[in-house]
This record gives structure tokens, sequence and C-alpha cells, in this order.
């Protein structure tokens, strides 16, 4: 099995290094970046320079997680009915019910 994970090159504050990342988080970090008008070394290196993980590729798809989160947040707070509606149409997938039901198992 192909593993959905690329590793690409990219330069913070001049030093070339490399991230492990699939697809649609390099898509959705270039596109913040184009957002926010500036060039994906300069998110990554502000990225770099805020982490709390050990780890670039991990800060980076945390990053990307929580843009989109605060960007749904900020549809919620001027649309409250929009956002409702949608909590009532979408359903959780199934292995997360699972996980959810067996956390709440005693040993």
């Amino acid at each position: 099995m192909k593993s959905s994970v690329v590793k690409r090159s990219i330069v913070i504050d001049g030093h070339k290094t490399s991230v492990s990342l699939e697809d649609p988080f390099w898509t959705d970090l270039k596109k913040i970046a184009h957002t926010q008008q500036v060039t994906l070394s300069e998110l990554v290196t502000k990225i770099d320079g805020t982490r709390e993980q050990s780890n670039l590729s991990s800060a980076i798809r945390l990053f990307v997680l929580h843009h989109y989160e605060d960007k749904r947040m900020d549809v919620a707070k001027a649309h409250p009915s929009a956002m409702a509606a949608e909590r009532k149409t979408l359903k959780r997938p199934r292995f997360f019910c699972r996980l959810r039901s067996n956390e709440n198992r005693t040993p």
C-alpha cells in the first residue's frame, strides 16, 4: 500500500528543511498562505516559531485544522441557524462512535 504522506522541502528562516504531509494538508496550507498574502515559507516560519509540538509536520496539520475550525466558528457566530441545521444533518463516523462507547466502559 502506497503511503499518502509526501516529503516536501521548504525554507524556514533561510534554512532548507523537509516536512512530511498528506496532499490535502499541503494544498490547504498553500491556500491559507495565499489568502493571508504571505509566501508558503513565511507561513511555515510563523508556524515553526509558535508551535507547541516537537514535530513540524504535526504542527502544520494542527495549524490547518485550527484555521478551518476558526473559520467555521466565525460562520456559526454570523449564522447560528445555519449551523444548527448543519448539526442535525451531520452524522459522526462509525469508528468515532465506537471509540466514544469504548471510553465509557470500565475495565
